[in-house]
């Protein structure tokens, strides 16, 4: 089987795949290279100075072959899933060969910590067992279920040992036999979501229905009267783990309705979306209308008024959720990094249901900007939290913005972030290819050869994408192939030539239809041009500014070019910027951009109100993809900026 679909006349085999993209090569480079071996040794506790993990070693303690108690948070075990998960794609591609040794250690790990029925989460098996399935809401032992099961799909795949999925698979068992409709079954459903898009892959890789049937009754029972969670609480006297779960809401957790019925999106952002993306799943497996009709409201409803303009989600820094509509702030935006990843996997599923390629302008959103600049360039620190705006002596602990960072971390307490960047970036094909019955489909502007298998044989497929800006694209296959291509959302009347000559190229549902003749190169013009962005009026954190945009990617200002007091540039949005250099210090070799500005100034040894009396002095601006920034030292960091108005 190839990448799921082998009933397709045409299909991309992404263990074929390589990154050539000046940009993107380097991340997946830096994932086998360095991540991996990082995040080895800081799963295993042995990186100075880096906040304590204790993972593996839980699993060492609950296999019986290490002494100690549990550390960590209830989740913890999820964080070796990823990294399994991250490891199985560069294996899948020929990468990260040496830690093939590792994987299969921390599988046996795995292996010899889970219980003769199946169970498995040494939360619960280091601090009593007995505990197992009494709270759902804060627990995650069905979320860490789910790593698990991505985990061992995605190793089965790249290596074709089935041990990890031998350990899964007896986990999914336990949780259909013990979750479900019947009197004798457990009417719950997880707190934290990831289960159900886990079992209907794990059904999509197996065969066995009883995945499919337990992921859609986890999505039909939930927010359901009487409400589970409700309940459950009560029966714990409203004992819990977390204390910030003492005035806890059903809509935090997408409980508060059923998620057929729900329109606007909820809660915790990163829940959610994952909620999201097995419902989109469980559309595309049951063609269920209902289900269709939710996914298409909550895209919108995200994608329309809570989204910021580097594809994060989840304004709030209070539980990391989301709020009303168009409340976007910048300076302290929580825009979680494992929110954007979830909003990639949503977005590609809305993709996949649809067939419309407006759904991975979202995709490329996320990735080209929240997702890359969750990681540093050196691949050893990262962001949890991405604001449009920093100012660090402002980011102060014990305040309310206490979870902007102002540089990367090398980990963290909940280091869900870090190890989802990397399966997520490992897995780059993924997102980059598609196929539907008649062709083979670009999704993302990503530098790439990959081979497709066809009914007539194998072809050795070649996207080079010329500039950064994605400007132009050149595309190319050893033999004839039918190709669809996205157009994005900021390409200008797109033009293709061949030998020289102009092709009129038919556009449908945002995809050109090319016809590749073996051996024939067709080059595409997309003419993009640095483009001035403003939010909708509703946008309050933004009335009055506006934001910069080149191709995919969103711009920032940087105090390294810019120095101090970034808010006091304002810009006219009638002037066009220019390409002035690129960024040679950081991946990708990115174009920066400068124009005319005016920083205004007042009296700065004045009281702190003062009479209206303002000058202006016209300065050079440069303005750098929020991809990189802060890869060049701590400082000031702006998106959106202030219009010149006088």
């Amino acid at each position: 089987m190839v990448n799921g679909m082998n009933d397709l006349q045409y299909a991309v085999d992404l263990r074929t795949l390589r990154v050539t993209d000046s940009l993107f090569s380097h991340y997946v480079n830096l994932i086998s290279e360095v991540v991996i071996p990082y995040q080895w040794e800081i799963l295993n506790d042995r990186v100075e100075g880096a906040e304590q993990s204790h993972c593996l070693e839980n699993f060492r303690i609950a296999g019986g072959t290490a002494e100690g108690s549990y550390y960590g948070q209830v989740f913890q075990d999820s964080d070796l899933y990823k990294w399994l998960e991250a490891l199985a794609y560069c294996l899948r591609g020929g990468r990260a060969t040496a830690f093939e040794a590792a994987g299969d250690e921390a599988i046996a790990l795995i292996e010899q910590a889970q219980l003769p029925d199946g169970y498995l989460h040494t939360y619960h098996i280091l601090t009593g067992i007995e505990g197992r399935w009494t709270n759902l809401q804060e627990a995650h032992e069905l979320y860490c279920a789910g790593h698990l099961i991505e985990a061992a799909v995605a190793y089965h795949e790249a290596t074709g040992k089935d041990r990890l999925l031998k350990v899964a698979a007896r986990f999914g068992d336990l949780i259909c036999s013990t979750f479900g409709p019947q009197p004798h079954q457990n009417h719950g459903y997880p707190g934290h979501e990831e289960i159900e898009l886990a079992l209907i892959k794990l059904y999509r890789h197996t065969g066995k229905r009883r995945y499919l049937e337990t992921a859609r009754h986890f999505l039909d029972v939930r927010g359901t009267e009487p409400n589970y969670f409700t309940a459950e609480i009560e029966r714990r006297n409203r004992k819990g783990i977390y204390h910030e779960f003492g005035d806890f809401d059903l809509s935090y957790a997408q409980a508060h309705m059923r998620p057929v019925e729900q329109r606007t999106a909820e809660g915790h952002a990163v829940r959610a979306l994952y909620l999201y993306s097995a419902m989109a799943d469980i559309a595309q497996e049951s063609g269920d209308e209902a289900y269709r009709t939710a996914c298409e409201a909550l895209y919108q409803n995200i994608e329309g008024r809570r989204m910021y303009i580097t594809g994060s989600v989840g304004s709030s820094g209070f539980l990391e959720r989301f709020t009303v509509d168009y409340d976007l702030p910048n300076d302290r935006a929580y825009s979680e990094s494992c929110a954007s990843v979830a909003l990639m996997m949503f977005a590609s599923r809305m993709a996949r249901l649809s067939a419309h390629a407006h759904y991975h302008d979202t995709v490329e959103r996320a990735l080209f900007n929240t997702v890359l600049a969750g990681i540093s360039s050196d691949g050893l620190s990262y962001f949890y939290v991405n604001p449009l705006e920093v100012w660090p002596p402002a980011c102060k602990s014990h305040t309310s913005m206490a979870h902007v960072m102002p540089t990367r971390q090398r980990w963290f307490s909940v280091a869900c972030c870090p190890t989802n960047i990397a399966r997520t970036l490992a897995n780059l094909g993924h997102y980059i290819y598609g196929t539907d019955p008649s062709a083979v489909v670009i999704n993302q502007l990503i530098s790439s050869t990959v081979t497709v298998n066809t009914t007539e044989g194998q072809c050795l497929l070649t996207v080079d994408v010329g500039q950064s800006s994605r400007n132009t694209l050149t595309i190319c296959c050893t033999e004839n192939l039918p190709v669809k291509v996205r157009i994005p959302w900021y390409a200008d009347e797109p033009t293709f030539t061949s030998d020289g000559q102009r092709l009129d190229v038919p556009i449908a549902d945002g995809y050109a239809l090319l016809g590749l003749k073996g051996g024939v190169p067709v080059q595409v013009d997309l003419h993009v041009t640095p483009q001035w962005l403003q939010a909708h009026p509703q946008v309050r954190a933004d009335r009055g500014r506006v934001a910069l945009q080149y191709g995919p990617f969103v711009y920032c200002l940087e105090e390294v070019d810019n120095g101090p007091n970034l808010w006091a540039i304002a810009v006219d949005h009638t002037v066009e910027p220019s390409v002035i250099d690129r960024l040679h210090t950081v991946p990708g070799d990115l174009e920066v951009l400068a124009y005319r500005g005016h920083r205004v100034e007042g009296d700065e040894q004045g009281p702190l109100y003062q009479m209206v009396a303002r000058t202006q002095h016209e300065t050079e601006v440069r303005a750098v993809p929020y991809a990189v920034w802060g890869n060049r030292g701590a400082g000031e960091m702006l998106v959106f900026q202030y219009l010149r108005t006088i």
